[in-house]
């Protein structure tokens, strides 16, 4: 049977072999860029010699996919016999829906994956896979889809390949096309090995991304990558190094540790960076302290250890907030890990009394409310948190309130809330009202010490009744 055709004008050929023509001088421009970028970050001793720009070959068959991700080293060594093969660009595409302002509407636009085989082989650990294509020709070093192998390895972790592709001349510095270096990805416990192989093929301990300047110190640090932490600093890494928002590891460690489970590493990478060095006062983005992020996530460990050596518990943010305006704020965030504690740590190390309008954040916990209100001389007006007290809070039977009633219908009262309403009523009726002498020869002598209360007080020459009340005590009344 004679094959159809289709008969092209000049005119239409003329216009194909142009755009061909065009699509082959935009390969060649991208291949000669990429062997620009190469050149320039790699040493000089360690420079591939320049090659004739070469299209790449993409390939899509499920099949070979199949054999990589499987790790299936007899199909490997049908598909992949040569360089060629070895270095194949093996691309998915799938359909993803996008905005499009032009038509108003979600569109479906295909989005593209790229990535090479010894990417995938390394990342999940076929060494044996690995080997056969490095010795095939496979390029060591060479960034698919934003990635080299060497990456993969360090992110999965994988040191077995890592080690395989070092000894076949990757270089432990290569970037990503974010910037990142394999060290940066090393960002699990179980990376260790991986980082610690790394260092010692020559990777920079030191070397930041290329967008936010974060040192693998800075990563280790936000991870609370206690062991990766030691690592970085044996091998040099400065604890002082500033990202490019001015971010040190010590704020980036305070302001990750957020979940309660995670106190416990916070705190040794933290003593960690302070032992070698790290400044508590070092302020990064929008002029935050280590203190202020610490205070902020309720780490009442982490504050101690800042204050004890040396944060300063008055300097304030960007935004006029202290570390005390920080903690205040997210007590009821933290009702579990005891705000109290850093709030009594802060005033104990100079912190002043916040603005009135930051009761309303903490007067749902009663400990904290206390020791914020005993940190005035007088009790501020109540209309400014009296409105934010759940009504089951507030005294029912008997009690007064002042100007502030209780609802017709109280919600039903719970032993652990009736333990409250005597304190909530006693602050409901003080507000605007002097307080006793007692209580204000507290507040002159708090002020006097500022920052030496915490040392100063329990070594006054003092009844030892008399200098517990000066510590600011929790009575559950305000008198």
């Amino acid at each position: 049977m004679a094959q159809e055709t289709f008969a092209f004008t000049s005119s239409a050929l003329r216009s194909l072999w142009l755009q061909q023509e065009l699509l082959e001088q935009e390969d060649r421009r991208r291949a000669l860029a990429r062997e620009w970028a190469m050149r320039r970050f790699l040493p000089t001793s360690s420079r591939p010699p320049l090659t004739p720009a070469r299209r790449p070959q993409y390939c899509r068959d499920p099949a070979v996919h199949n054999a990589l991700y499987a790790g299936d080293l007899q199909r490997i060594k049908s598909i992949f016999k040569d360089e060629a093969t070895a270095n194949l660009v093996m691309e998915t595409v799938s359909e993803e829906l996008v905005w499009s302002p032009e038509q108003g509407l979600w569109v479906l636009s295909p989005r593209r994956l790229q990535t090479s085989p010894l990417r995938i082989v390394a990342g999940r650990g076929y060494d044996a896979c690995a080997r056969l294509l490095l010795l095939r020709g496979a390029a060591a070093d060479v960034v698919v889809g934003g990635r080299a192998p060497l990456h993969d390895c360090a992110a999965a972790p994988r040191a077995d390949c890592a080690r395989l592709l070092l000894d076949f001349g990757a270089d432990p510095n290569v970037l990503s096309d974010d910037g990142s270096a394999p060290l940066h990805l090393c960002t699990a416990p179980e990376s260790l090995g991986c980082a610690e192989l790394l260092l010692s093929r020559g990777a920079r301990v030191d070397l930041g991304t290329r967008e936010r300047g974060l040192t693998p110190l800075h990563v280790a640090a936000q991870q609370g990558l206690v062991a990766h932490v030691e690592l970085y600093l044996r091998h040099g890494a400065d604890p002082g190094r500033r990202s490019r928002q001015g971010e040190t590891p010590l704020n980036a460690a305070c302001a990750a540790a957020e979940r309660p489970e995670d106190a416990e590493r916070y705190c040794q990478v933290a003593e960690r960076l302070l032992a070698a060095g790290a400044d508590p006062r070092a302020a990064g983005r929008k002029a935050h302290t280590p203190l202020h992020n610490a205070c902020g996530n309720g780490q009442h460990r982490l504050v101690r250890l800042l204050l004890c050596h040396g944060a300063d518990a008055t300097v304030l943010n960007c935004a006029g907030f202290t570390p005390l305006d920080c903690a205040v704020h997210s007590v009821e965030e933290y009702r579990q890990q005891r705000p109290e504690e850093t709030i009594a740590l802060l005033l104990d190390h100079g912190a002043r009394p916040v603005h009135p309008k930051m009761l309303m954040f903490c007067c749902r916990h009663p400990p904290a409310l206390e020791l914020v209100l005993n940190a005035y001389d007088h009790v501020p007006p109540a209309k400014g948190w009296v409105g934010a007290v759940s009504p089951e809070l507030w005294q029912v039977r008997g009690g007064s309130r002042g100007t502030c009633s209780p609802p017709p219908a109280a919600l039903p009262l719970h032993t652990s809330v009736q333990e409250h309403q005597e304190f909530y009523a006693s602050a409901a009726a003080m507000a605007g009202q002097p307080r006793r002498l007692q209580h204000l020869a507290r507040c002159t002598l708090r002020r006097h010490l500022g920052a030496r209360c915490h040392a100063a007080i329990p070594v006054l020459s003092l009844p030892p009744t008399l200098r517990h009340y000066l510590q600011l005590p929790l009575q559950g009344l305000i008198s």
